[in-house]
């Protein structure tokens, strides 16, 4: 009996990628990036905007996302994207709106999009991200 080469390199492709995806998995490579605490929110929002320095931040109950502002009243929202968390400082077409504790910040940006964060504070965020550019 012979095997078609095609089909025995498409097993072995098969194989090949079966295993690797089982070595990532138990290597638990390529998880999705969680927030814990202010300090990792910070060092994230550090990766986006150099030298933003935030003193108050909200973190989703699950961690995948953050809202933090700085100083001079700049608020950043940081999502997922990927393995990191990629984010924005909002500006004045930014807008929020919140229904219980799910708060709903659109960017404004069509790139960027909405974002949905689970927060016990979503009330005080909404009214801070509709005030900028306003004051």
């Amino acid at each position: 009996m012979e095997i078609d080469p095609l089909l025995l390199q498409f097993g072995g492709s098969l194989v090949a990628i079966v295993l690797l995806a089982w070595l990532a998995s138990a290597l638990k490579l390529g998880g999705k990036p969680k927030l814990a605490n202010h300090s990792e929110a910070a060092r994230a929002a550090g990766e986006v905007a150099d030298g933003f320095a935030p003193i108050e931040s909200a973190i989703a109950r699950d961690g995948a996302g953050a809202l933090l502002k700085d100083a001079n009243g700049q608020i950043m929202l940081l999502k997922p994207h990927g393995v990191h968390f990629a984010g924005r400082i909002l500006g004045e077409e930014a807008s929020a709106t919140a229904s219980n504790t799910m708060l709903i910040v659109d960017t404004g940006e069509a790139r960027f999009g909405s974002v949905r964060l689970a927060l016990d504070d979503a009330d005080i965020w909404v009214a801070a991200i509709n005030q900028l550019g306003r004051n």
